[in-house]
C-alpha cells in the first residue's frame, strides 16, 4: 500500500509543573520530547524556556500564555500532548485547554519514577498527577486519550507507537469534521440500503454537495475525442491500467466522464464522491464509471458507487487512519463451509493498490440487464493476502445519531474462481459480526483497508466524534 495521505503534523505541547518538585525535571523533559518529535516527524508548538519557568505550565498566568500561543497557531495544531515530568498542576493544564478553545484530541503522558531515585531531588509522583489531570479534564468536559502504559518515558518504544497512533487519530478527527462529499445523481431506486441523513451528517461537520447525474452526463456529451482534456485523461487511464479488450470508443467515453467528474470535484473542493451507477450510467451513457472511481480512490479522493455517501465517508476515515486507499465492498458470499471466511466483491471500482492484476473490463452481472457492451470501465482483479481493517459508518435516522462498527482480520490467498474485484476475508467470529450487522440495520456495503487501524478509528469515532461504536473482537 502507498503512503500518500501522510503530511507533517503540528502538536501543541503542555509541560505540566509543580513548584515543590525539582525544576530540572522540566528541562530534561523538554530535551526528551524534542528527540521523540524529531524521530516521529512532528513539529511541536510549545512555550519557550524563557516564557515561563523552563517553558512549563503551572500557574493561571502561565496557562494564559500557553493558551495564547496555541490560539496563534490554531490553524496548524491538530492535537495537544500533555506531558507530566512530575505531578504537574492539573488546574493549569485544564485552564490552558479551556482558554485555547482548540477542540482537538489531547494525549496525556506521565513520566515513570526510578526506584533508585525517589529522593527529594528526583522524585516525580507523575503516576498520581496523571490521575488528577484526567479528573480535571473530565470535570471540564474535555475529551482526552491515554498512553498504553500509565507512566512511560518518551524514549520507550510504546510511547513512539502511542504518538504515531495519536497523530493518526488527530488526522481522522480533523478530516471528518471538515470533509466535503459530492453526491452525484440520485440513489438507485432499488437500493434503500444506502439511504442516509444529510442533516445528521452536517451536525457532525460533514458536508454533502449534490448534483443531478444529467448535469454530469450532459457536460460529458459536450466533449469530443479531440479535446485536449479528454486526450490527457485518456493517456492517464491507459497508464493506470491495462485496457484489455475495451474498445477505443468506450475508453473515450470513460475519459470524457472522468474530465467532468474532476471538474466537479475541483469546483466544490470535494474530498470524496458517491456516484449513481446502477443502472442509469449504462443505459444513458453506455459505460461504467468504475475506472474513474478507482483512480480517484487511489489518489486519496475516495469514491463509492450507488450514491453510498456514508460508505465513502467510511473510506475517507480509514484512509486518514492508515495513510493508504480504502475500498467499498459487498459482504457478498460465504466461503464454502468455513464460518470465519467470506467473499468480498464489487463490480470493479477498487483502488489499484488492491489489484496487482488490474485490468479494465466489464461488469457481467450488470450486463445481463443492460447489455455487457454498456459496462466497459469496470475493473477486474483479485486482492492478495494482506492485513485487514473493516468497518462502516452510518446515520441511524430513527435514533438521530451517527454509528459505526469496526474490526480487524486478514485477507487470504484462498482460491476464488470468479470475476470482478474480489477478495477472501478471514475474520474471527464472523458469524457473530454478521448477526450484529443484521440486527442493527447496517448496510450490505462495508469498507476494507489493508492496515491494522481499528483502535485508531475507535478512539476517533467514539471519544472525539461522540459516535456510537461497536468494535468486533
Amino acid at each position: 500500500m502507498n503512503d500518500k495521505n501522510r503530511t507533517p503534523v503540528s502538536l501543541g505541547v503542555i509541560i505540566g509543573n509543580r513548584d515543590f518538585f525539582p525544576d530540572k525535571l522540566v528541562g530534561e523533559c523538554r530535551a526528551d520530547l524534542l528527540e521523540a518529535f524529531q524521530q516521529a516527524g512532528i513539529k511541536p508548538v510549545m512555550l519557550d524556556e524563557s516564557a515561563t519557568k523552563l517553558g512549563g505550565v503551572e500557574t493561571f498566568g502561565e496557562a494564559q500564555k500557553c493558551a495564547e500561543l496555541f490560539r496563534r497557531h490554531a490553524g496548524e495544531i491538530m492535537g495537544v500532548l500533555v506531558v507530566l515530568p512530575n505531578f504537574g498542576d492539573e488546574k493549569g493544564i485544564a485552564e490552558t485547554l479551556k482558554l485555547a478553545r482548540l477542540d482537538v484530541p489531547v494525549l496525556i503522558q506521565a513520566y515513570p519514577d526510578d526506584l533508585n531515585r525517589m529522593d527529594v531531588a528526583r522524585r516525580r509522583d507523575a503516576w498520581c498527577g496523571k490521575i488528577s489531570v484526567c479528573n480535571n479534564l473530565y470535570q471540564y468536559g474535555i475529551s482526552y486519550s491515554l498512553t498504553t502504559k500509565h507512566v512511560v518515558h518518551p524514549s520507550d518504544p510504546s510511547f513512539a507507537a502511542d504518538l504515531t497512533n495519536f497523530v493518526a487519530v488527530c488526522r481522522v478527527v480533523k478530516g471528518l469534521r471538515n470533509v466535503r462529499i459530492g453526491a452525484v445523481g440520485a440513489r438507485p431506486g432499488a437500493f434503500n440500503t444506502v439511504r442516509y441523513s444529510e442533516k445528521i451528517l452536517q451536525r457532525n461537520g460533514i458536508s454533502v454537495v449534490t448534483i443531478d447525474l444529467s448535469h454530469i452526463l450532459g457536460n460529458a456529451n459536450k466533449l469530443t475525442a479531440t479535446d485536449q482534456s479528454v486526450k490527457n485523461r485518456l493517456d492517464a487511464i491507459k497508464a493506470y491500467a491495462p485496457t484489455g479488450r475495451t474498445p477505443d470508443d468506450r475508453l473515450v467515453q470513460i475519459a470524457k466522464l472522468d474530465v467532468v467528474l474532476a471538474d466537479f470535484m475541483a469546483e466544490h473542493a470535494l474530498d470524496a464522491t458517491a456516484i449513481q451507477c446502477w443502472t442509469s450510467l449504462q443505459q444513458n451513457y453506455g459505460c461504467n464509471v468504475c475506472t474513474s472511481m478507482s483512480i480517484m480512490s487511489e489518489n486519496m479522493l475516495p469514491s463509492a458507487c450507488e450514491v453510498d455517501v456514508t460508505g465513502t465517508l467510511s473510506m475517507y476515515a480509514m484512509q486518514l487512519a492508515s495513510g493508504s486507499p480504502s475500498a467499498l465492498v459487498d459482504w457478498n458470499n460465504n466461503y464454502a463451509d468455513d464460518e470465519n471466511k467470506c467473499v468480498l466483491f464489487h463490480c470493479g471500482n477498487w483502488a489499484k493498490s488492491f489489484l496487482p492484476d488490474i485490468e479494465i473490463s466489464t461488469a457481467p452481472i450488470l450486463g445481463t440487464t443492460v447489455g455487457e457492451e454498456n459496462t466497459y470501465g469496470a475493473l477486474a482483479g483479485r486482492t492478495p493476502a494482506s492485513p485487514l481493517t473493516f468497518g462502516r459508518i452510518s446515520t441511524d435516522d430513527p435514533k438521530g445519531i451517527m454509528k459505526a462498527y469496526i474490526g480487524e482480520g486478514r485477507l487470504t490467498d484462498d482460491a476464488l474462481n470468479t470475476f470482478g474485484n474480489r477478495a477472501v476475508a478471514q475474520i474471527d467470529n464472523l458469524q457473530g459480526l454478521m448477526q450484529y450487522v443484521c440486527r442493527n440495520g447496517f448496510e450490505h456495503h462495508v469498507v476494507m483497508n489493508a492496515s491494522k487501524t481499528a483502535g485508531i478509528l475507535k478512539e476517533a469515532f467514539e471519544n472525539y466524534m461522540g459516535w456510537e461504536v461497536y468494535t468486533h473482537e
